[in-house]
């Protein structure tokens, strides 16, 4: 079976982020209706277990580039790995989450093959062989079916959360030793050292998001948003009022300028709600406004509204969901 759906699984010192076993599973899907296989690119270094944990989760075969000069995610370096194999191997479909470096890569990718890419889809169908991808558009308020049948291979990436992610199981698969294309002297960027987010908890990965807007007043207005987070176990969200600022880092940022989530709950507190900001967010499950301005047009997104100021409303949430939650 010829694996000519491909999925780059985006990974951060040897653990991959969920967002890449659901695209995997998402790929899966199209293959089989393209009826051929589906490969996973797993590049990095000492990432063996990547390779085994991605057959687990679907690869027929996976690709992997296993070198040094990978050990930490240079744009360049990666990018001209997968664009070579691609080229040699020619693929009908390659997909990455869209994840800060899903993006660069795809973006390269897509440069150094002569290539568009189809960003942020949401729904993926196959129509006469060829893949149709759904995305938002007009900062989320319509949605764009997208094909590009003339693309050899379609270049793809999928929301994070947009899609299941599918259930593990003792998979098998062969596996392609690729080489690295780059040598150390020939990558330009160098990394020097990391620092840690202050959240435990990612916003492209969290399941549950308490936000912060203008409406706090400061810094220390978060106080209450960063409470019920933790009584949720939430990543704690800002609009970029707030980061502007300079009252939350813009690590927190959600929205067209920051992060786009897709959580199953969005809680937006003293969060106006712009257009910005709902391109950012829209796509949540349940969507939670709290906001003393009742004509705030957060309120017309939200499936639940409070009209009331947050610093009487959040703690009165903070502990009902102590209370219940610690039961």
């Amino acid at each position: 079976m010829a694996s000519d759906v491909w999925v780059y699984v985006d990974q951060f010192q040897g653990n991959a982020l969920p967002a890449a076993w659901e695209t995997l599973g998402a790929a899966g899907e199209v293959a089989a209706d393209l009826n051929t296989g589906v490969a996973a690119l797993v590049f990095g270094h000492d990432v063996d277990e990547l390779a085994q944990q991605a057959a687990d989760y679907g690869a027929d075969k996976v690709f992997l580039c296993d070198d040094a000069t990978l050990a930490d995610f240079r744009v360049q370096a990666f990018g001209c790995a997968a664009a070579k194999l691609a080229a040699a191997e020619k693929p009908q479909v390659i997909f990455a989450p869209a994840t800060t470096r899903g993006r660069d890569l795809t973006a390269l990718l897509g440069v150094e093959l002569g290539i568009g890419v189809v960003a942020d889809g949401i729904a993926l169908q196959v129509e006469d062989g060829v893949l149709q991808v759904t995305r938002p558009v007009y900062a989320g308020k319509l949605h764009a079916t997208v094909s590009a049948p003339g693309a050899h291979p379609q270049i793809v990436t999928l929301r994070p959360r947009a899609f299941p992610r599918p259930e593990p199981t003792a998979g098998s698969a062969e596996v392609v030793q690729v080489e690295a294309v780059l040598a150390e002297e020939d990558i330009s960027v160098k990394v020097v050292d990391y620092s840690a987010s202050a959240s435990d908890v990612s916003l492209t990965d969290a399941s549950i998001i308490v936000s912060g807007g203008r409406g706090v007043g400061g810094p220390e207005g978060f106080e209450p948003v960063r409470q019920l987070a933790v009584a949720l176990g939430a990543a704690m969200g800002a609009s970029r009022a707030a980061v502007d600022a300079g009252w939350i880092p813009y690590s927190h940022q959600v929205g067209q300028t920051g992060k786009t989530v897709s959580p199953d709950l969005y809680i937006a507190c003293g969060i106006s709600g712009a257009i910005q900001h709902q391109a950012g967010m829209r796509t949540a499950k349940v969507i939670v406004a709290i906001n003393k301005d009742a004509e705030a047009p957060i309120f017309k997104l939200a499936k639940y509204g409070v009209v009331a100021d947050l610093f009487d409303a959040v703690p009165v949430l903070t502990d009902e969901f102590t209370r219940r939650l610690g039961e």
